[in-house]
């Protein structure tokens, strides 16, 4: 029954779910009119024929090249014919459509529509197209002529293909929004990348300029230099003696420029001007290429010119701004999460469709969703056999042999040409296990049935693989593309860990993301191959963009005819009988030369053997090697030196925009869809808050196991001897702790009495003073509540009443439509809030039976049910999270408890080394050396003790930085010093820790976790060294693995700083997903390592001499060609050889790879997932196995490139936010949190307001303060910065007109802040931080103004640029967006300090690990003399390079150099020039996994945080950006002193002077006006607020607390808020009956003077009758009346004295007001009416108002006035009430509070 119940639950929230929402459709509108006299073009056939024929319109024109038609004539017709089909199909649609829709006129004509114009134009393109085509046929036009690129538009008729998936179930105004806000984010991020490529590109042009000079020959001749006259490698020098490189002997330093090389000849790179400068550093941006521009910068300038501008450009440019474009992506995606949930999938299911979920009670009790088997049919197998397919121990059999089967599959290796592979015993293993499986899935059938077993998905995958693995056992397909099917077993081993499946799941599971993702990745890479297939083209020294992939035609030649050819003559008929002999005559090129023919005949035989042009430079391959940005800038130089140096610009840009989306935008799409997967649901993020905070709750109430260990031992108290007592009976000893406290009391005592001062209050008595105060403070609560205990019985009564009056009035608003009549302007959010916060109180405090009344609609009642059992569980949330803290409260008390009966019953409990004791005066004087530290904030960050060993550790570090294998601490005694000191200092620390805190068993031990044995690990290595100090260092030796263990020192530092350490839990608190994630790439390496070496395995290798083919003929020497330099592109000259040298041949595999075994192949695979080194490996691979082996390595790169690295960053930072707490925050929660953090940077604007009268000041004011003013500035600065687009060279003569307009504009910035200081002041001028700035660089430039006309030299223009850089920076103060980015990188590299502090020490220990280990390596491909470890400084800069992936493999293999290449020397380390190979494959991994793919991540993570922070618009309904700036405009002008607070009561005029979504009206929200008063009153005591003060009250009313506010906030705010509340509504009544009273007097002084006026008419007329007319008359005195008018007038005036009357809790208030004349008296709650004047004595003598009492207000007032107004006093009271509690008050503010 509880399963069927919780079944139908679920169904039920399932159903709820799935509600129909309003689609909105962004595709073509493909349903016409109904109407419409043509049928056809409304059928879906005829649709989908058409989404057809566009994708064969892209396979058409990427078909129609001219490559493609010479090496496949035919083709040429074919595409013809299929586009003029294609032609009258798409005619015969336009021309349909525009028949219905009309062309011109009507709403949705032709041309108004926007996808009806897209197709329009493609239908031109394809006319255009087929026009040319026709042309070409005819040879009018020629193919290669630059008419092709009339066919660039066509692929785009691929959207035509996928535009119906524009479908989204949301509002089309939501989308649109979502839409738009991205869109304007990504152009502000591009806009900020812009600035930061200029700005580097200016800085490029200055401090470089050309990198022309390179050393030559001596005999090199102007217009005349070749090859060798270069020298081997290319290297460029300096013209300087003092910097850069100098050319050896022999050589001299030239501009080859000025020897007659053009620009193209040159290459495109350098920093010659401002447009070569922005390319350049855009090359370098993206990471590929960019070191070998530094060193060529470091050979032609200054050192630290070089590190310093390539270093901070790697930082800035690639590790912040770009990743910014990620934090982008993954907000909008934050964004839209739960709208596009369900149009994406439920996640929440994992199960199959052929089962449920159910509710099911654990073994603990608690309940669970488990799968059940509800309707999947039943096989016909016995019952026994369907319950062993079902059993666990079956599950786990086969899962074994599947391990088995990965296993020996992975034992698989090459074993030489003879050896014959296909019968061996794998081929024999595989047949077993595959008979194996295939029974495993006849069982399964048998048992479950097909439909119920092929209803699974799992069932699906393995059915695949049985039918694979079947067909791969035959022989003829054995190690073919089917062994894919084999390997692909090791994925059914995921289902072996819960863990690691319910990970895969989460980041697979909902495949529709990912999917559309794929699909829309390989659509943009064929449009993008097309597009550059028809610019290219037609280029005819460019081989990459001739063709799309093909394979060329394989020939079968024998092993000996290819020999034979080999050695073919030079005589032209013998080659053309080798042609004919195989009838290959006709492959010979028509018009090539016969001399020609023996190098075509050797060069096509061997074409199997060679690289294949026409195979690897294709347009696919290309751009796809541009999507994964290895080799991107080759192809791009290539394509760049083929156009020439007209469309070099236009080719460039059209690259950097493509690689520009392709590696920012595409890719961090898919770390925005992969930590999409990883999100929760908002729905169960609260659910999952709770959990966690329960779980944070339940507190380790066991000591750690080092401590517990003293329990297994007995208790022995330490107990005293009670002397000086007689000595009749017998006295036991007493536990010491008891003797004790009666000891100190007694101290305590003593020292009370002694020490009467309070500044000389001992810290015991201050405890006593504490707890008596304590007790007091208890006492008064006693006493309050018995007080207010009257009012607390009719609490509920009056709540209810009053509510009851709130939400009739609410609802008698909402029924009367109000709002309607309203003007329609921007509502306030605090507004919206308020009625938000009043509506949920009153839902809250009222019951059921009060709020349900006659009358209500059905809908009414349920939507009142609703939200009561939704407020019901927001108070039972409540009181959960209360009774978790409790739970917290009562563990943290019972861990002390257990820690004191241990100390109290063990005597060696918390005892250092078990000898000093616990309050030992060493052990005091310890701890106090141990804890003492600076009160100041930084230097207080960590004790002096610990500020010491920093300071030693750090020194120590830099003498390590001196040490190198030529300079060695055992023979250095300068370095031994730093030795010695730093293992004293270490010695004294931890003898002080040990002695203070204990080593192990104590509390607060060192050892007590991985820091404090780290700390001993180091300790002990430096000691032992120290000690040993070795004079020979074996390579591979004990004593060289010590040397690098001693290398780990500057980790200390991580202990040392408590920041650090946070750095380090940061790292390894995500260690499951970490390694859930490389579980799962090292499963896919797995698969493709078995697949590449059951498939490559002993084929990859081959002669180094290309001529040769076979094994045998490959011996004796050849000569080889050297490649001098990539940078230039110099053609060799009739009858010249490029440099080369002779070689013996050898046969052998690539020099770094190859896929001989598993472990080789796994290692290739890992270089190629860090996308280093692939393009080589795949055109191994398609050279010498076969083109269609390409697509090999193109899908693991792919998945490799685009799902597994971007696991690592969205793990990375989704244990970020995990650790930071926002993990499970909800969209609202985590904007509130963005809030709160943006809103700690607003500062006060520095803005001095506008001079009052009209003068001078005035103007100026209007002037610099007007937008087009402002406007006019920054045009002037960035037209000032372009005056650095070329270098300022004292020798050139551009530089002094360029120099002299700098001057203009310095005298124009002199100008500006002239005016500024008149407008403002320089007191108000000198307030802003920016004005200060412009000042600052303003005067720098008057300086340089005068150096510059005195000196007129090299150094004054240097300073001249350096002003104008200054200048540039003020750009993004005059630019919010850029201003906001700013601060985004600004925040990101303050908070990132520390991590990328922890990265430099752990590069730190790395460059002192391989100074020992590489420090002596032989220079190789990457090891020469800029990159080597022969000292720290430079590997540091070799590890900077390989950070950044810069190949960071070759520089592994160069160190891995083994005998007969090297060396060896047993003896010493430092004589040898050989690696290490097992170091080095250790050393190089662990450090690129490391630093690479979690600290670089870690820095995404905190650009992403921070980019949130500014990532507001008005649709947050939070703060916005307008909002805090209008906040800062109104509070300068409250603020009018700037000093950053003002007084409280203030805050009223500037809550009033408020606009927009901040504006409060008092017309309709007086009661929140009231509370924000109050709150700021509260607050702060009356005293005064700071900006942040009421930017924070501002903040909690702007938004609704139960949705944005975390649930201990939350408890905290409402309790606030209703506290405010109350006070206000108590404050009001009060006051409303001061008010009342007022008016009473007055009617009684009106009725009292009537009464008296005829009682003394009445004493008149009776004195004339019945006395003489000699007696006078008393008349009522004016002084009388004059003191009843004052005494009426005093509480007025009392009233403008506060901003609110006193609260009930404060009682001196209440005394004031008894004590003083004529105001109404309290005691106990009750009000109590002063005594009236004389006159009116009898009438009324006092009146006691109960507020819950018998006595209501409503006969309190009848008392007062006559009967006859009884009722009328009722409905006053009644309308008052009504009022006060609803906005809709008539009356003015001055009514209820003096404003």
């Amino acid at each position: 029954m509880k399963g069927d119940a919780g079944g139908r639950m679920l169904k039920r929230k399932q159903s709820s779910r799935v509600e129909a929402q309003p689609v909105t459709d962004f595709g073509p509108d493909e349903s016409l009119s109904d109407n419409a006299d043509i049928l056809w073009i409304n059928k879906p056939w005829v649709h989908s024929l058409l989404r057809i024929c566009a994708i064969i319109s892209v396979i058409s024109v990427c078909m129609n090249t001219p490559k493609t038609f010479e090496h496949y004539p035919p083709l040429q017709y074919v595409t013809f014919a299929l586009d003029t089909l294609l032609m009258f199909l798409y005619t015969a649609e336009m021309i349909a459509k525009m028949h219905i829709r009309g062309i011109v006129k009507g709403d949705s004509s032709y041309v108004k529509d926007r996808w009806c114009v897209f197709d329009g134009f493609m239908v031109f393109c394809l006319w255009v197209s087929l026009v040319l085509q026709v042309f070409e046929i005819a040879e009018i036009v020629d193919q290669m002529s630059p008419w092709g690129m009339l066919r660039i538009p066509r692929p785009l008729i691929m959207i035509r293909a996928f535009r119906i998936y524009f479908r989204f179930e949301l509002p089309r105004t939501r989308i649109t929004n979502i839409l738009k806000r991205s869109g304007e984010q990504i152009w502000s991020v591009s806009i900020f990348l812009l600035f930061f490529l200029l700005l580097y590109g200016i800085l490029g042009v200055q401090m470089f300029g050309t990198f022309t000079y390179h050393c030559v020959t001596d005999d090199t001749q102007p217009g005349n230099v070749t090859w060798n006259n270069l020298a081997i490698p290319d290297t460029h020098c300096s013209r300087e003696l003092e910097e850069g490189y100098q050319c050896p002997p022999g050589f001299k330093c030239m501009d080859l420029e000025v020897l007659g090389l053009s620009r193209q000849e040159l290459g495109y790179s350098g920093f010659n001007e401002i447009g070569t400068s922005i390319f350049t550093v855009y090359e370098a941006a993206s990471q590929e290429g960019w070191v070998f521009l530094m060193y060529r910068a470091i050979d032609s300038f200054p050192r630290w010119r070089s590190y310093f501008y390539f270093i901070t450009l790697i930082f800035f440019l690639a590790w912040l701004v770009k990743n910014v474009f990620i934090a982008v992506i993954i907000e909008t995606f934050a964004e839209i999460r739960v709208q596009f949930q369900q149009m994406w999938g439920s996640r929440s299911s994992t199960t199959s469709t052929a089962t449920t979920q159910m509710f099911h009670e654990d073994a603990a009790g608690g309940w669970q969703l488990v799968a059940v088997d509800v309707n999947k049919p039943q096989g016909r197998a016995p019952a026994c056999l369907q319950k062993m397919m079902r059993s666990s121990v079956f599950h786990m059999f086969i899962l074994s042999m599947v391990a088995v089967d990965v296993i020996v599959a992975a034992s698989n290796y090459y074993k030489g040409e003879n050896f014959k592979r296909q019968y061996d015993e794998f081929y024999l293993a595989e047949v077993a296990f595959t008979v194996l499986f295939d029974l495993e899935a006849l069982l399964k059938i048998w048992c479950l049935g097909f439909t119920g077993y092929i209803s699974s998905s799992l069932h699906k995958f393995e059915s695949l693989l049985v039918v694979g693995t079947t067909l791969h056992i035959y022989p003829d397909l054995y190690h073919s593309q089917f062994t894919y099917f084999q390997v692909l077993r090791v994925v059914r081993l995921i289902k072996i860990s819960p863990a690691l499946e319910d990970f895969v799941y989460k980041i697979f599971g909902p495949g529709k993301k990912l999917g559309s993702l794929v699909v829309f990745t390989a659509s943009l890479l064929i449009v993008m191959s097309a597009i550059s297939l028809q610019m290219f083209c037609f280029v005819e020294e460019l081989d990459r963009f001739t063709t799309f992939p093909r394979a060329n035609k394989l020939i079968q030649v024998s092993e000996k005819d290819l020999r034979n050819i080999a050695k073919i003559p030079q005589d032209v008929d013998e080659v053309l009988n080798y042609f004919e002999h195989f009838n290959l005559r006709s492959l010979l090129p028509k018009k090539s030369k016969p001399k020609m023919a023996r190098t075509v005949a050797v060069d096509f035989f061997s074409y199997k053997y060679r690289e294949d042009k026409h195979l690897k430079m294709v347009a696919f391959m290309s751009m796809f090697q541009i999507l994964t940005q290895e080799g991107w800038v080759d192809v791009m130089d290539q394509t760049l030196n083929a156009v020439g140096h007209m469309w070099a610009p236009v080719v460039a840009i059209y690259f950097i925009l493509y690689h520009l989306f392709a590696t920012l935008i595409l890719l961090s799409l898919f770390v925005a869809v992969i930590l999409d997967n990883l999100e929760l649901d908002e729905d169960l993020k609260k659910l999952k808050q709770l959990k966690q905070s329960e779980a944070n709750a339940d507190t380790k109430e066991k000591l750690p196991l080092r401590l517990r260990i003293f329990e297994k031992f007995p208790n022995r108290p330490q107990m005293v001897k009670i002397s000086k007592l007689p000595s009749d009976f017998t006295v036991p000893k007493i536990r010491e702790s008891f003797m004790k406290q009666f000891i100190d009391r007694q101290q305590q005592d003593t020292s009370c009495l002694l020490r009467r001062l309070p500044s000389a209050s001992s810290s015991s008595c201050d405890h006593s003073k504490r707890s008596a105060i304590e007790e007091n403070k208890y006492i008064d609560q006693k006493l309050r509540k018995s007080v207010f205990s009257i009012r607390a019985r009719n609490l509920l009564e009056k709540e209810t009443a009053i509510n009851k009056i709130l939400r009739a009035c609410t609802r008698q608003r909402m029924l009367s439509g109000s709002f309607e009549g309203q003007p329609a302007k921007e509502r306030s959010i605090l507004s919206v809030q308020h009625h938000i916060r009043q509506e949920r109180r009153s839902l809250r405090h009222g019951s059921n039976s009060q709020r349900i009344s006659r009358g209500k609609s059905l809908e009414t009642l349920t939507q009142d049910h609703s939200n009561t059992v939704r407020y019901r569980n927001a108070q039972r949330e409540d009181s959960e999270i209360k009774m978790i803290q409790e739970k917290k409260e009562q563990a943290e008390m019972k861990r002390k408890v257990q820690e004191e009966e241990l100390r109290e019953n063990h005597p060696y409990f918390d005892k250092p080394l078990f000898i000093v004791g616990r309050e030992h005066r060493f052990r005091n004087f310890c701890r106090v050396v141990v804890r003492a530290r600076f009160n100041a904030d930084l230097l207080g960050l960590v004790t002096y003790l610990d500020w010491v060993m920093i300071i030693v550790t750090i020194c120590s570090c830099i003498s390590m930085m001196f040490e190198s294998p030529f300079r060695r601490v055992m023979h250095a005694p300068t370095l031994q010093i730093a030795e010695y000191v730093f293992v004293i200092f270490m010695s004294i620390e931890l003898n002080l820790k040990i002695m203070a805190d204990g080593l192990f068993f104590t509390p607060t031990a060192v050892i007590r976790d991985f820091g404090g044995v780290m700390d001993i690990f180091i300790y002990l290595v430096s000691l032992i060294f120290l000690c040993w100090m070795p004079q020979n260092v074996p390579a591979k030796s004990g004593a060289q693995l010590l040397m690098v263990l001693r290398c780990l020192r500057p980790l200390r530092i991580f202990k040392l700083v408590p920041q650090m350490r946070k750095v380090v839990r940061e790292l390894f608190s995500g260690f499951k997903e970490i390694f859930l994630v490389s579980i799962l790439l090292l499963t896919l390496m797995l698969v493709f390592a078995s697949f590449g070496v059951q498939l490559f395995a002993g084929k990859l290798a081959k002669c180094n001499d290309p001529h040769i083919i076979s094994r045998e003929d490959c011996h004796g020497i050849f000569r080889i060609n050297v490649s001098v330099s990539k940078n230039l592109n110099l053609k060799l000259r009739p009858g010249e050889k490029k440099p080369g040298f002779w070689v013996p041949r050898v046969w052998a595999n690539p020099r770094n790879f190859n896929f001989d075994n598993v472990g080789n192949a796994m290692l290739a695979l890992f270089e190629v997932l860090s996308l280093k080194g692939w393009v080589e490996v795949r055109d191994v691979i398609i050279h010498r196995v076969g083109p269609i082996h390409g697509i090999y390595i193109h899908v693991f790169v792919f998945l490799g490139c685009m799902i597994g690295l971007t696991l690592f960053v969205g793990v990375v930072i989704a244990n970020f936010n995990e650790n930071k707490g926002t993990a499970l925050l909800t969209v609202d929660q985590r904007r509130w949190e963005d809030l709160k953090s943006r809103l700690k940077i607003a500062q006060p604007l520095h803005l001095p307001p506008r001079p009052d009268n009209d003068g001078f000041r005035a103007k100026m004011y209007d002037i610099t303060q007007h937008p087009f003013f402002k406007r006019t500035i920054a045009v002037l600065v960035l037209a000032q910065s372009v005056l650095l687009s070329v270098k300022w060279d004292a020798a050139d003569p551009v530089t002094v007109p360029l120099a002299t307009m700098s001057v203009v504009f310095t005298f124009i910035f002199v100008l500006e802040v002239t005016m500024k200081i008149i407008a403002m002041s320089p007191s108000g001028f000198w307030q802003s931080r920016r004005n200060r700035y412009d000042l600052l660089v303003t005067s720098l430039g008057v300086i340089w103004v005068i150096l510059h006309f005195a000196l007129l030299n090299a150094y004054t223009y240097m300073m001249g640029a350096c002003v104008i850089v200054f200048r540039f920076f003020s750009i993004c103060g005059k630019h919010v967006t850029l201003k906001m980015l700013l601060l985004t990188v600004v925040v990101s590299m303050y908070k990132s300090f520390f991590i990328i502090v922890g990265m430099f020490l752990l590069l730190l220990c790395y460059a002192f690990a391989g100074v020992v280990l590489f420090g002596t390596v032989k220079y190789g491909e990457n090891i020469n003399r800029h990159a080597n470890f022969s000292s720290a400084g430079k590997a540091i800069t070799v590890l900077f390079r390989i950070v950044t992936g810069e190949d960071w493999n070759k520089i592994m293999h160069d160190c891995m150099v083994q005998p007969p290449f090297c060396t060896p020397d047993n003896s010493t380390y430092w004589k040898t020039d050989c690696g290490n190979y097992a170091g080095a494959l250790m050393y190089f991994c662990s450090f690129y996994v490391i630093i690479a793919y979690i600290m670089l991540n870690l820095l995404v993570a905190i650009i992403v945080e921070n980019f949130s922070l500014f990532y507001s618009t008005e649709e947050d309904q939070l703060l916005s950006y307008n909002d805090l700036r209008h906040f800062q405009i109104i509070w300068n002008m409250v603020d009018d002193k700037r000093e950053g607070v003002i007084p409280t009561f203030r805050v009223k005029f500037l809550l009033r002077l408020l606009r927009g979504r901040l504006e409060v009206d008092l017309d309709k929200d007086k009661l929140l006006f009231k509370h924000m008063c109050y709150e700021m009153e509260r607050l702060h005591n009356g005293g005064d607020v700071t900006f942040h003060d009421v930017l924070s009250m501002l903040s909690y009313r702007s938004v609704d607390i139960r949705k944005s506010l975390q649930l201990e906030e939350l408890l905290a705010r409402e309790q606030l808020e209703y506290t405010i509340e109350e006070e206000v509504a108590k404050q009001t009544i009060r006051m409303w009956l001061k008010k009342c009273l007022k008016r009473i007097r007055a009617k009684q002084q009106q009725s009292c003077s009537i009464i008296h006026s005829l009682r003394e008419t009445q004493q008149q007329e009776l004195s004339r009758f019945l006395n003489p007319p000699s007696i006078e008359t008393t008349q009522p005195s004016e002084d009388m009346n004059a003191v009843n008018q004052e005494n009426s007038a005093q509480p007025e005036t009392s009233s403008q004295q506060q901003l609110l009357s006193p609260t009930l809790s404060d009682r001196g208030g209440y005394r004031q007001d008894s004590a003083d004349a004529g105001k109404p008296q309290r005691k106990f709650g009750q009000w109590r009416l002063p005594s009236a004047p004389k006159p009116i004595s009898h009438s009324v003598s006092s009146v006691n108002l109960r507020f819950g009492g018998r006595s209501t207000m409503k006969s309190v007032v009848c008392k007062m006035n006559p009967m006859s107004d009884a009722a009328s006093c009722g409905s006053e009271v009644k309308k008052w009430w009504t009022r006060q509690l609803t906005v809709e008050s008539d009356e003015s503010g001055e009514d209820l509070l003096d404003i």
